[in-house]
């Protein structure tokens, strides 16, 4: 199994984000006092962490990494997230959306139909005795 990397993002003093990877709980029990274990994450693999006053987290981030975030970064990145727009996509692209419209209003089965020949349409015949 490979290492967990705990990754903590917080401001910097000039307002850009700052980020700094640890590889082990204790070099963060120095700067932030432990305030619980997490147990009641949905993720399985985040229960049992630390909790830290002033961050908020665990989260995870990939399988081996763990984020903490200060709480203005974590109000930041998550107005940031909710307000960015996606493009939306079609499902079908329009060529091909044009070419099921053409199958569909065709006749999938075309009627087995030959035309009876106007010679026989006269009021002599019963049409119904020539279509037998």
């Amino acid at each position: 199994m490979a290492k967990k990397i705990i990754r903590v993002i917080s401001r910097a003093a000039n307002g850009t984000l700052r980020t700094k990877e640890y590889e082990n709980f204790d070099e963060i029990a120095e700067l932030h006092s432990q305030i619980g274990i997490d147990d009641c994450s949905t993720d399985l693999s985040l229960r049992g962490l630390p909790l830290f006053r002033g961050l908020v987290g665990p989260m995870p981030e990939s399988k081996t990494t763990v984020c903490y975030e200060s709480p203005d970064v974590f109000e930041f990145l998550t107005k940031e997230w909710s307000q960015a727009s996606t493009k939306r996509r079609r499902r079908v692209s329009a060529k091909i959306a044009e070419v099921v419209t053409e199958e569909l209003s065709e006749p999938a089965v075309k009627p087995n139909f030959v035309p009876i020949p106007k010679m026989i349409l006269s009021p002599l015949f019963d049409v119904a005795t020539v279509n037998r």
